[in-house]
């Protein structure tokens, strides 16, 4: 049963997150495709539960709406424990991490002076493989479409928002239930992805019967090469929509994901130009190994900082910033 809700009814809790620890850019880097913003809200579901948040100058809100909690038995304190996990809040300081940060690399400085609050995400890994296999030579704004036909045609409809319906992300078994995957999903739109995930998510189902997706959940307690290796027997996942995986939602902060922005940052500022002109197997491990070695733990945080600054949505942003900020010192 969905719930209709309109935003200029909904009640808001100070969640009291500084804007140096979280900011909702966070959304819109390329890590999760369900999150839609609706005026100066960002709403999503996430575990069968409607989020919405706004952030303002000095801290982030929770909107809600007391007859649809109340109707689903939940509990604002059930939201901002599941907030706090996604965020990953409580794990990390990223005050800490980008001082530290700043302090050993100059150019992260002059980036992140710019960009606050970006977070890693831990994710569903079930959605965060899913939609990291239709990432292929795709982006942000092609997945986000193709990840919401996903959802509207397997998940289930958890609320209408001011005239948008909300649906929370497909179980394995929604999907393997469709004898005719594979085409239902290129009549979608996926290409040559439906065929991967089809074939993903028939292999997840034959080899782990009982616990189904869920198994993905064990690759948190491997090493970092062992959850990368698992993912690679998937058809769809390579190095990069491995590493990704790893580090959204696998708890492995170490992974570094490395595409053609990742490989230009390398290439520009890193001194991998010397290096080839092209992305090769070798030079993904070495971009990866450089970005370790000079960030130490939670490296995948530093690295993901520097692609969201290189994101030309971003670089329009921080280029405004830079012309107030220098009218204002004029």
């Amino acid at each position: 049963m969905s719930h209709v809700i309109r935003s200029v009814k909904l009640l808001w809790k100070d969640l009291h997150i500084k804007p140096k620890e979280l900011r909702l850019d966070t959304l819109r880097c390329g890590q999760s495709f369900r999150w839609k913003q609706i005026q100066d809200n960002w709403a999503c579901v996430l575990q069968g539960k409607m989020i919405i948040l706004k952030e303002t100058p000095s801290t982030l809100l929770l909107g809600y709406d007391t007859h649809f909690n109340e109707e689903r038995n939940i509990t604002l304190e059930e939201i901002e424990s599941l907030l706090i996990e996604y965020f990953q809040l409580k794990q990390v300081s990223l005050a800490d991490c980008y001082e530290r940060w700043s302090n050993i690399d100059n150019n992260f400085k002059q980036k992140a002076v710019h960009i606050q609050g970006i977070r890693i995400l831990k994710q569903d890994p079930w959605e965060n493989l899913i939609s990291f296999i239709c990432s292929s030579n795709n982006n942000i704004s092609r997945i986000s479409q193709m990840i919401d036909k996903l959802c509207t045609a397997y998940g289930q409809k958890v609320a209408t928002l001011d005239d948008i319906d909300f649906y929370d992300f497909p179980s394995l078994n929604a999907l393997v239930n469709d004898s005719d995957l594979e085409g239902s999903l290129r009549k979608m739109g996926f290409g040559y992805r439906a065929k991967y995930i089809a074939n993903t998510a028939k292999k997840i189902k034959s080899d782990h019967p009982e616990e189904g997706e869920h198994w993905l959940r064990a690759l948190r307690t491997v090493t970092y090469e062992e959850a990368k290796e698992a993912l690679m027997q998937l058809q769809g996942v390579g190095p990069k929509v491995a590493d990704c995986i790893c580090l959204m939602s696998l708890d492995h902060p170490e992974s570094i994901p490395v595409d053609t922005h990742v490989w230009q940052i390398a290439s520009r500022n890193y001194g991998f130009s010397k290096k080839g002109k092209s992305l090769t197997s070798k030079l993904y491990v070495e971009v990866g190994n450089h970005f370790r070695l000079l960030f130490g733990e939670y490296s995948g945080w530093a690295h993901s900082v520097l692609f969201t600054a290189d994101l030309s949505s971003f670089e329009k942003k921080v280029a405004i910033k830079r012309k107030i900020e220098k009218v204002e010192d004029e």
